[in-house]
């Protein structure tokens, strides 16, 4: 027991029933009081010892050959406990100094692209949308990163748009007035005929016409975009209303002497009459204005797979190739469609993009085999509107 006791960590002492101890004393004498060796001794346990100096200590019973024994264990202070408290407080601080370190890289691996991303942010709010964010980065910020560019893109494409919008408006409105202010200067200004006087009037009375269907169609279109014209559902013959469209604009194709060929079948539809009105009457509106004298305008209408497809097609001007999708974009007119002979705001086919969109269906602009247009309208029967 001595030997265990100079060999270990701890300080051992044995007491005898009398309370005597057995074993030599240490460097680190373990003297408990009197009460705790009795309480040993009479087989309890001495537990949760108060600190007799520095070090815990723990009394257990120990019987020997039927002989009551207290044995008393403390943890001293040698030169191998001194240096593993001292090994563990140097690795202690050596984890905590590389702790942060990596925790202060991390930070800065993570917070400065936040922090250009917040930059590009603030310019972006003050209107510069040629923002783009270099990195090579796949993770989460990575991908962050990736979506603001996107995000900077369709911003700028959007500006675009609107610098494009605002100045076709500009343009669309500036020309009639200019024509109503110069022929009304010119009849204040000098004596003319009553023809030439009706002649100036007749084009003032068209020019201001031609103002008020720009407001109407650009407040239409305005409401579409913005949903603020619900879709009011309900179920009517298609075949019939593409019949009596074409009725309606009877003066328009009677005069050029067109010849309309219709090719319906019987559809019901569930969809907002009204509207699907407007779509093809612009784009019949369309095939009339853009089809020469004693040409042809052809309307189709069939079933196909749970969809109405209708099909206006003419042998006028056609479309360019590569301005059949810029078509239905507000004031975007083919460069064949530029002659001041032709009237038109380019808003049309806007609202009948509009209106279809909100009916769920598609519309598409292609060119006939033997030359023209057709434009294409694919709408659902159903009522889920």
């Amino acid at each position: 027991m001595n030997n265990v006791s100079n060999l270990s960590i701890y300080a051992i002492q044995l007491f005898d029933a009398s309370g005597k101890p057995l074993l030599e004393e240490g460097a680190e004498p373990v003297v408990p009081d009197a009460e705790r060796i009795r309480r040993v001794l009479a087989g309890g346990v001495a537990r949760h010892i108060e600190n007799e100096g520095r070090y815990p200590m723990v009394g257990l019973p120990f019987p020997v050959n039927g002989e009551s024994y207290a044995l008393f264990v403390m943890l001293k202070s040698n030169e191998l406990w001194m240096q593993s408290s001292r090994e563990v407080n140097t690795e202690l601080l050596t984890v905590f100094l590389i702790g942060s370190f990596l925790v202060l890289a991390a930070a800065r691996f993570i917070v400065k692209p936040l922090l250009q991303l917040r930059d590009a942010a603030g310019r972006m709010a003050q209107g510069h949308f040629d923002v783009q964010l270099r990195t090579s980065r796949k993770d989460e910020i990575g991908q962050l990163n990736a979506s603001f560019n996107e995000m900077a893109r369709e911003l700028a494409k959007l500006d675009r748009m609107r610098r494009e919008f605002v100045a076709n408006v500009s343009h669309e409105i500036q020309s009639p007035l200019t024509s109503i202010s110069g022929f009304a200067k010119a009849m204040k200004q000098k004596r003319m005929s009553e023809e030439s006087r009706m002649h100036y009037l007749t084009i003032i009375e068209e020019e201001s016409d031609r103002l008020s269907r720009i407001s109407h169609n650009l407040l239409r279109l305005s409401s579409l975009q913005h949903d603020r014209h619900s879709v009011q559902s309900a179920a009517f013959r298609l075949d019939e209303q593409l019949r009596n469209v074409v009725i309606a604009l009877e003066p328009q194709w009677s005069i050029k002497e067109i010849d309309i060929e219709l090719d319906l079948e019987p559809i019901t539809i569930h969809a907002d009459e009204d509207q699907l009105s407007q779509v093809w009457t612009n784009l019949l509106g369309n095939g009339i204005k853009f089809t020469p004298v004693r040409g042809r305008v052809g309307i189709r209408a069939y079933i196909d797979d749970r969809s109405a497809i209708v099909r206006i097609a003419d042998n006028g001007i056609g479309i360019p190739e590569d301005q059949r999708t810029d078509i239905f974009k507000p004031f975007h007119k083919a460069d064949k469609a530029r002659d001041r002979a032709v009237s038109g705001s380019g808003l049309g086919l806007s609202i009948v993009k509009q209106i279809v969109d909100m009916h769920k269906g598609e519309i598409r602009a292609d060119e006939e085999p033997g030359g023209g247009s057709v434009f294409t309208v694919q709408l659902p029967l159903g009522r889920d509107l």
